[in-house]
């Protein structure tokens, strides 16, 4: 089964090129046949010639990007862009999420929604949408928003996942945090799942595991890029009986999205390291199992600087906090999501790639501490495998989690878009475009009820 793209704004359409040049690359002529043929029928579709041709649409406001994009895949000379799969126009959105959600979506609804059924036609059988975007500024955010509500319009059946970039916490764009708010509350009533990238979690991975120096946009997406991939690359679920899954987005949602309440998804990849360094790096499983694992445990972002000081409840306490003894998440004072003693999750998805993998000890992964109580670890823990390493490491492992892991930094947007509001700053600058004041304050009762139920998580 398929994937269709759907690559906005700038992020959206540099991620989605990293994306593809990854998937492309990894499932080259070397790797074992069924697992070139399944990934290859997932992300392209072949010309009579045997071309390689990206399941994907690109959409801009403005043109630059979409031909940078276009003219890289060419001169790969492995894959490329379809000359019938983008769109953009002169004018930009300006930063301006209600410029992209009321003016520029509705202004080219019928062309978008022509060059995604195109895409979707072509394939024998579509496993989803992934739209890919960030949440910061104008077009990305407002116009994929309401891309996607016209992909779930026209598309009702179909799984959508949409992949969002988070803005770095100092700030990009003055006006980032309403448009994460924005953004974010109205996906949350379309998506089947959203995926979350923090630009200070991977700028980190590119600091500190990757020894880059002088870190550029192309070095986050590349980050990106390899996470996605590790995790919508071809693998062997529970139920797939030795044959390789073949929906990736379904399978997705349905391991890791069990109440709509909670769809945010962050994720986790070990070992990650400078490209020169893995030739001469060799693994056992139990060391980045181990590492992953304490990462979910204490909600450490990367590999170096996990605090090992977290711990787990013993079966006692476990007990004590069922019954209202014990402490977990919770509001704090002033609206700040207080600190839980490790970090809670509804449910996981482990996956790993590589050599021996089915000689890899995963039992850690089930403990019922590290999960909510309304579900056992059966149905909250997943694990796929495939015996073919991934982007030339031998072995890897990638953890997608549905858990408390974004419950401060979705706080701390909400909070400091909501100390904007009260001042009324910039608030005319979405006025005039058609956002009132009460769709603002629909959004923000919106996430504050998602922070309420990921804060309330036992």
């Amino acid at each position: 089964m398929s994937v269709v793209t759907v690559q906005l704004g700038q992020c959206g359409n540099q991620v989605g090129h990293e994306l593809f040049d990854v998937v492309c690359g990894d499932a080259h002529d070397g790797q074992r046949r069924s697992y070139c043929s399944v990934s290859r029928e997932r992300f392209f579709h072949q010309t009579e010639r045997g071309d390689l041709v990206a399941r994907a649409v690109l959409i801009d406001m403005e043109p630059k990007v979409i031909k940078h994009s276009m003219n890289k895949a060419a001169n790969s000379g492995r894959w490329t862009y379809g000359d019938d799969a983008h769109f953009s126009q002169k004018q930009g959105s300006g930063n301006n999420w209600a410029n992209g959600f009321c003016v520029h979506g509705p202004r080219h609804e019928a062309a978008l929604e022509e060059l995604v059924r195109r895409q979707v036609e072509r394939c024998d059988r579509l496993s989803g949408l992934m739209a890919m975007m960030s949440v910061a500024g104008g077009t990305g955010s407002g116009v994929g928003t309401y891309v996607t509500q016209c992909l779930r319009d026209t598309f009702p059946k179909s799984f959508i996942v949409n992949q969002l970039t988070w803005p770095y916490g100092t700030g990009e764009v003055i006006v980032q945090n309403y448009n994460s708010v924005l953004t974010l509350a109205h996906l949350y009533g379309l998506s089947d799942a959203i995926l979350v990238h923090e630009n200070d979690t991977v700028h980190g991975i590119c600091a500190r595991l990757l020894n880059l120096k002088h870190i550029s946009f192309g070095d986050v997406n590349r980050v990106i890029a390899h996470q996605l991939g590790a995790v919508l690359q071809p693998a062997l679920t529970t139920d797939s009986h030795g044959l390789y899954s073949r929906n990736p987005l379904g399978e997705l949602a349905s391991a890791l999205v069990c109440h709509p309440e909670y769809k945010l998804l962050s994720m986790s990849t070990v070992p990650q390291m400078p490209s020169a360094s893995i030739a001469y790096s060799t693994f056992s499983w139990p060391g980045p199992l181990r590492h992953l694992r304490q990462m979910l445990v204490s909600n450490s972002k990367m590999e170096e600087g996990i605090d090992w000081q977290v711990r787990l409840p013993a079966a006692s306490e476990r007990s004590r906090s069922l019954t209202g003894g014990g402490r977990g998440g919770g509001r704090g004072g002033g609206g700040a999501a207080a600190a839980a003693i490790f970090n809670r999750s509804l449910a996981n998805l482990l996956i790993l790639r590589g050599k021996d993998v089915y000689s890899a000890e995963t039992g850690g992964f089930e403990d019922p501490a590290l999960f909510t109580s309304w579900l056992s670890p059966r149905d909250a823990f997943s694990l796929w495998k495939s015996p073919v390493p991934f982007n030339k490491y031998e072995k890897s492992a990638t953890l997608v989690s549905n858990s408390q892991a974004l419950l401060r930094p979705l706080d701390d947007m909400v909070r400091k878009a909501w100390n904007m509001f009260a001042s009324r700053a910039y608030i005319h600058q979405y006025v005039k475009f058609g956002i009132s004041e009460e769709d603002f304050l629909d959004s923000f009762t919106s996430l504050e009820q998602v922070i309420s139920s990921y804060s309330q998580l036992s």
